[in-house]
């Protein structure tokens, strides 16, 4: 397994199980879509789909839990 294929699961895991109950709460989903040498590509969908707010929640909640967990992690990006 390479380091980007352990990175990507240990992102997954954080997503599915720590970020996602909340985001589901708002009514959004978020999906991970891939992690290319430490930068996160997400698809946010439902609620967060075009919220002011998801840009926000992208940064300041996604972002910051996986960049504290896992130093690895250089950026969260929105992927289309």
């Amino acid at each position: 397994m390479s380091e980007n294929d352990v990175l990507y699961q240990n992102v997954s895991n954080i997503i599915n199980n720590e970020i996602k109950p909340y985001i589901e709460a708002d009514g959004g989903n978020i999906k991970l879509k891939s992690v290319d040498e430490g930068v996160v590509y997400v698809h946010l969908s439902g609620a967060c789909a075009g919220c002011p707010g998801a840009a926000m929640t992208l940064k300041g909640g996604v972002e910051r839990i996986l960049k504290m967990k896992l130093p690895d992690v250089k950026e969260v990006r929105l992927a289309y």
